[in-house]
């Protein structure tokens, strides 16, 4: 692609007790982009995660993290939130922050006065000095998040940062991802809901049952399927449903339909010639989501949201 890569992997296999659960998967995030990378439960998305950072090493394949080719070597250039949560209950959430940051070098008495701002520019300034055990989980989730930026890194691996978080909490964390992107970190997360990977991606992976399906921007994602017109005739009558194209369906006052090759507007000649008319009409792409399962096929599209 002619960018710089903050991560590169190429042919990442893992088997897990004679199983081959990542097939191939090749993955390359640009600096500074925000990437998804998308699939439902099962795919291969968390064990194709912990190959790139060197939690686990590949049966196949190699990859490079920040420019080093032992991704351990950039440990402390990366932030982490696992799939899996975890913090000391009794820590309080300022304390939290900053014992997360000393992890990755950061000195404790900077760690303490940044966890101060980010839980205030976070919304639980309210929670500086409260205990883990007594936080909400949505709130524990992010004083983790927090943690895994408190030392600025380069790179953020967020592994199905979404799940669990009310509504309110998700749009915290979408702030967040932007704020860090605006910041220069690239960020890597892997969700299973793509309404998020749909707002904050600037590209994406789809991967299903340990092979990636597709790899580009949103837009070449939805791309793979045509546009949809919305039509509301102004006064329908007999014989309509024979002027649309053979996919029309009846939906509302109107007909939804895939635009045919040669555009819309022959059809709609025909439709206002046969005393139709025109009340309403939009054309739009499909979602991700649509787009997904045509990818994936609806069979592997499992848990999807």
């Amino acid at each position: 692609m002619g960018e710089a890569l903050a991560v590169s992997a190429s042919g990442l296999v893992k088997d897990f007790g004679g199983k081959r659960v990542v097939k191939g998967v090749d993955l390359a995030v640009p600096t500074g982009a925000i990437y998804g990378v998308l699939g439902p439960n099962g795919a291969g998305k968390t064990t194709t995660l912990r190959m790139v950072l060197g939690i686990i090493e590949p049966d196949g394949g190699h990859r490079t993290l920040l420019g080093e080719s032992r991704p351990r070597d950039a440990g402390d250039r990366v932030g982490y939130l696992p799939e899996e949560r975890g913090l000391y209950p009794t820590m309080k959430a300022r304390e939290a922050i900053a014992f997360m940051g000393a992890l990755r070098g950061l000195e404790w008495k900077e760690g303490r006065k940044r966890a101060e701002i980010l839980l205030e520019e976070a919304g639980l300034g309210h929670a500086i000095d409260e205990k883990i055990k007594k936080l909400s989980k949505g709130m524990a989730q992010l004083v983790q998040l927090l943690g895994s930026v408190v030392h600025e890194p380069e790179l953020l691996v967020l592994d199905e940062p979404f799940s669990g978080l009310d509504p309110v909490n998700q749009e915290r964390l979408e702030a967040l991802i932007l704020k860090q992107r605006d910041r220069g970190a690239t960020i890597l997360f892997s969700t299973h809901v793509m309404a998020h990977a749909e707002r904050l991606c600037d590209r994406l992976a789809i991967i299903a049952k340990g092979t990636r399906r597709f790899e580009g921007t949103v837009a070449e994602a939805r791309g793979v399927l045509p546009m949809q017109a919305h039509y509301v005739p102004h006064t329908p009558h007999e014989g309509i449903r024979a002027l649309l194209p053979a996919d029309a369906e009846a939906e509302g006052d109107g007909w939804r339909f895939t635009v045919p090759d040669d555009g819309v507007e022959p059809l709609l000649v025909k439709l206002i010639d046969a005393k139709h008319g025109i009340s309403g009409l939009s054309i739009e792409r499909p979602g991700l989501h649509e787009a997904f399962v045509r990818i994936v096929g609806e069979a592997d599209a499992g848990d999807v949201a």
